[in-house]
């Protein structure tokens, strides 16, 4: 009687965590669905504001084997499913020669998936372990040389748009470089012309936030190939910049989007370029106007909760 009594309880047990497995796998699933969801929205979303991919276009996406790139491939194979219009991918990774640079994962990957590719094998990390000294940033010049090889790969694929996997947390993180380093406002755009004049560049998870990459990328479980040439420059200033607008979202939960919004949203008139606005030629018109500068009036901002006040430092100089 005791055992039986002891098995109807081991049964309720087995039958309860059978239980909450299913609700914690149904709430995985339903999580990722709405990940899915909310991501190709924004990529979707970015190419619709920037018309950025067109009818009969071939996209050349570049694959380094970061979580970004990948994220990206992921997101345009799914938009290609569901345009309304037909268009190519081909997937381009540059082989640059790194020590240990595992070849075969990003081929084994695309074959899997079935798409398009294309590898381009230069070695450009001897010329930059060349140039550059020890202990100095490298990513300037790895850029410029990855840029040209890129550029002339997309002319010889017949590529009309090239796609690049930076996000919104990397261009507000290129605006801040800019203003804090470059003294000028200049971000990173969703849509450009190339140096050459002869290409198309789109980044289209330009509305995608990186917490959302990570966690689709950690998701899809993709083979993530780390950058053995500048991956150890935790000093970077982009680095310091990336930590500091996350500390920011931390304490004060909302900035970064109102940050990313007035990329988005400039009144040249209330800034001091006068190469974009003629301010020479301001005069009286006698005539109200609605959107005008209130002089004398404060700023008028949204209210701030408690907890969302910047703190005040008082620095004796």
């Amino acid at each position: 009687m005791v055992n039986a009594w002891i098995d109807d309880v081991a049964e309720e047990n087995v039958d309860a965590q059978i239980a909450a497995d299913k609700k914690a796998a149904k709430k995985i699933e339903r999580e990722s669905h709405k990940l899915e969801k909310r991501l190709c929205r924004n990529v979707g979303q970015a190419i619709v504001d920037y018309n950025m991919i067109e009818a009969g276009d071939k996209v050349m996406v570049c694959l380094s084997g970061g979580k970004d790139s990948f994220t990206m491939l992921d997101l345009l194979i799914k938009m290609q499913q569901r345009a309304p219009v037909h268009f190519d991918l081909i997937a381009v990774n540059l082989d640059q020669k790194q020590p240990g640079f595992p070849e075969h994962i990003l081929p084994d990957y695309l074959k899997k998936i079935g798409i398009p590719f294309h590898i381009e094998n230069q070695d450009t990390y001897s010329i930059v372990k060349r140039v550059i000294p020890e202990g100095k940033t490298m990513c300037s010049l790895c850029s410029r040389l990855r840029r040209g090889i890129l550029y002339r790969v997309a002319e010889e694929l017949g590529a009309t748009k090239i796609a690049l996997g930076h996000h919104r947390d990397d261009m507000l993180q290129t605006f801040m470089l800019n203003m804090f380093h470059g003294g000028r406002l200049k971000g990173m755009p969703a849509k450009l012309v190339s140096d050459t004049g002869k290409h198309v560049v789109i980044r289209p998870m330009a509305y995608v936030n990186e917490k959302d990459i990570v966690r689709w990328s950690t998701q899809q479980q993709h083979p993530i190939i780390p950058c053995s040439l500048c991956g150890s420059q935790e000093n970077l200033q982009r680095v310091q910049v990336g930590n500091m607008l996350r500390e920011w979202q931390a304490k004060y939960p909302g900035r970064i989007e109102n940050m990313f919004s007035a990329l988005q949203h400039v009144v040249p008139s209330h800034l001091m370029d006068h190469r974009h606005h003629n301010f020479k030629a301001i005069q009286a018109t006698g005539v109200a106007d609605p959107d005008g500068d209130k002089a004398f009036d404060a700023d008028e901002f949204p209210s701030a909760s408690p907890t969302s006040i910047p703190e005040i430092q008082v620095v004796r100089l």
